[in-house]
């Protein structure tokens, strides 16, 4: 355990920053899983469901979560699927 009062602080920020960071990024991939498990049963919403995705992808790469270049890999990918 830190000693020091700023050590303290530090260490209470990061467990309430990483706890947000799962939660967020659980969100995320939670979302690209139900896309592609829809695109596997050849559903309906298809369109809905990628809008999601893509949003997704957006808000974790915004957030820091996720590097840029691979929200867009994701999103060419998930696109590719759709259009299948």
């Amino acid at each position: 355990m830190p000693i020091i009062e700023s050590s303290i602080q530090r260490a209470r920020l990061n467990k309430i920053q990483r706890e947000r960071n799962v939660s967020q990024l659980s969100a995320y991939r939670t979302e690209v899983k139900k896309f592609r498990k829809a695109v596997e049963a050849g559903s309906d919403n298809l369109q809905e469901l990628f809008l999601n995705a893509s949003s997704a992808l957006d808000r974790a790469a915004s957030k820091g979560l996720i590097a840029k270049n691979k929200a867009s890999r994701d999103k060419s990918r998930l696109a590719a699927l759709l259009n299948k």
